[in-house]
């Protein structure tokens, strides 16, 4: 893949991602935290996801942390097995090997930067990431310091590799090298409506689309904003401040099929996502204030991004990326 246009070049100010991955609940009621990963196995074409969770209950009652694992084979429907919930504690120490400290802890599961180890009914898994290029940001930086938004995602580690082994019920993954990332989402409960998508695009480059219906009052009727990444050849666009593009995008939000598109100089991108129901898992869970939220993911998506140049007479597709199978996606709705 050729490098983008030097027009297009636009190079931020990355934090580490260790950083990143630091626990930002600082007590406050009414917040929720999220670790996560999704992985896509290259031998097998199954797509494994791990949620870790910490909610601090609006009525400050004691914070608890819960969370799950699901796999998705390419031959039979989604498994998935739940870990809590477990009253909030300071995270356990990590496993021997382990080089960095615990950021993440929920009974016998844990999250480190670069280790991720647990159990869970009929699931267990331990798993090293290496590699992950720079943090990638949909959302400002800013946003995620300062929580001045109603929630933030940021991706520390969004094109890492991960090696290790993966039981969750009849399911059993030797990973080696497997594609896949780790991000985070901090805020004061789940959106009314949204989609998210990670699409590993290969030799780098990556895409991420979170959009979302804020869950605010006098907000639920807006139309979703796209928060949207794609990096290319090392370059991150759009370029500017992503909470001003989000504006610039058009989101339509349904099942099993979404898209979203927007514009920025004298380009244009779309993304449109497929999730095949026999290959998505309906996972309902509650926000800080007790509210029902019911996220519909899947691990074996498909995914079409195109980015398109204007030029005389018309558009003209400089860029086109095709997963099939391979993408990670979800759609969160209300009961």
């Amino acid at each position: 893949m050729a490098a983008a246009p030097a027009e297009l070049a636009f190079v931020p100010a990355f934090e580490p991602a260790q950083e990143l991955m630091l626990q930002r609940w600082r007590g406050r009621p009414g917040r929720v935290e999220v670790w996560y990963s999704t992985v896509t196995d290259p031998a097998t074409g199954t797509g494994l996801w791990l949620h870790h969770e910490l909610v601090a209950p609006a009525d400050g009652t004691t914070a608890y942390t819960h969370g799950w694992a699901a796999v998705f084979p390419p031959d039979a429907p989604p498994a998935m097995a739940r870990f809590g919930p477990y009253p909030w504690t300071v995270p356990a120490s990590a496993p021997p090997g382990c080089a960095a400290p615990a950021v993440f802890g929920s009974g016998p599961v844990g999250v480190a930067t670069r280790r991720l180890w647990g159990e869970a009914d009929e699931a267990s898994w331990d798993l090293r990431l290496t590699g992950g290029g720079e943090p990638l940001h949909p959302f400002p930086s800013w946003a995620w310091r300062r929580d001045v938004l109603p929630g933030a995602q940021v991706v520390p580690l969004p094109t890492a590799r991960f090696t290790g082994n993966v039981h969750v019920g009849p399911s059993k993954l030797d990973l080696l090298d497997a594609p896949g990332c780790t991000a985070r989402v901090y805020g004061h409960g789940n959106a009314r409506r949204w989609a998210w998508l990670h699409a590993d695009l290969g030799g780098g480059d990556v895409c991420e689309v979170v959009a979302a219906v804020p869950n605010r009052p006098g907000m639920r009727r807006l139309r979703p904003l796209a928060f949207v990444a794609l990096r290319v050849g090392g370059v991150d666009l759009p370029p500017g401040d992503a909470l001003r593009n989000a504006t610039r995008y058009h989101a339509e939000l349904d099942l099993p099929a979404w898209r979203v598109e927007g514009r920025f100089g004298r380009w244009r991108l779309t993304v449109e996502v497929t999730q095949p129901p026999s290959a998505t898992l309906a996972v309902d869970y509650r926000d800080p204030d007790g509210s029902a939220a019911v996220c519909h993911n899947s691990e074996r998506a498909d995914a079409r991004i195109t980015l398109a140049r204007r030029e005389s007479g018309g558009w003209r597709e400089k860029r086109h990326w095709q997963l099939r199978g391979t993408a990670h996606a979800e759609v969160g709705l209300r009961p």
